[in-house]
């Protein structure tokens, strides 16, 4: 194992599914030479080109629809919104078509789309940059919602949506990115699932369900918690859609 972040997670996670399979390529605004809002995409422009790293217009609308094209062509696009408050300028296509094309049709076409854009609060960006939109997103059918808090199931869970066949918004909070922890070293496969949680803290007294950088916090809580003898179960959701508590092995 080693250490490395969030940023470099997702980097790793995109790199290795685009050598994987020739379908997957990225899409979305400043993602090339520059490297994304978040400098996630940097480098790939120069090791993949033009063809698999596009830069797009600013145009939301517009690029999930070439995405969701792409999907439909049998192709496996990764299309990076620079912010899940610019989602709501291209809703339409992610809840009209993305999410419902595959049961229009009877179940017939896969739509292997992963729709990736910071989002989370309490970064102070102002009313229209600070929205979490996720519990909207959640009551969509057909549309699969995951916002992963650590490096470890952030490279994971990004590499189960390229491979899903259906549509995956991936939400990564803004102040996740510079955040450090163990990853599996490079050339060691691993996936995590789009609908398993995860118990992160055994105990028995009380349970504390979070996601995404609440989890650090709600970690931090416990550890305090603990010093008052209050031993605090913390169970990380990972995704918003599905919700699979059942599935959470209590190991105490």
């Amino acid at each position: 194992m080693r250490t490395i972040t969030y940023r470099d997670a997702l980097r790793e996670a995109i790199r290795e599914e685009m050598l994987r399979d020739e379908r997957v390529f990225i899409l979305g605004e400043d993602i090339a030479d520059y490297g994304g809002t978040y400098a996630v995409t940097k480098g790939l422009f120069e090791e993949f080109g033009e063809k698999r790293v596009r830069d797009t217009p600013l145009a939301e609308e517009v690029i999930t629809g070439a995405a969701i094209g792409a999907a439909l062509g049998g192709l496996r696009p990764i299309l990076e919104l620079m912010t899940i408050n610019f989602s709501l300028l291209a809703t339409d296509l992610i809840v009209n078509s993305a999410a419902k094309l595959r049961y229009m049709f009877g179940g017939q076409p896969q739509l292997p789309l992963v729709i990736r854009t910071p989002g989370g609060g309490g970064a102070q960006r102002g009313a229209q940059h600070s929205q979490m939109f996720e519990s909207w997103y959640a009551h969509i059918p057909g549309l699969k919602v995951v916002m992963p808090a650590t490096p470890y199931d952030v490279k994971g869970m990004l590499k189960s949506a390229v491979r899903d066949p259906d549509p995956v918004l991936f939400i990564e909070h803004e102040l996740l990115y510079n955040v450090k922890g163990e990853v599996p070293d490079e050339g060691v496969e691993y996936t995590v699932p789009l609908n398993l949680a995860e118990v992160k803290r055994p105990a028995r007294e009380v349970t504390i369900i979070t996601f995404s950088r609440l989890l650090h916090v709600s970690l931090q809580a416990a550890e305090d918690l603990a010093k008052d003898s209050i031993e605090e179960e913390v169970i990380n959701l990972r995704a918003i859609r599905p919700i699979y508590i059942d599935l959470v092995v209590d190991s105490v």
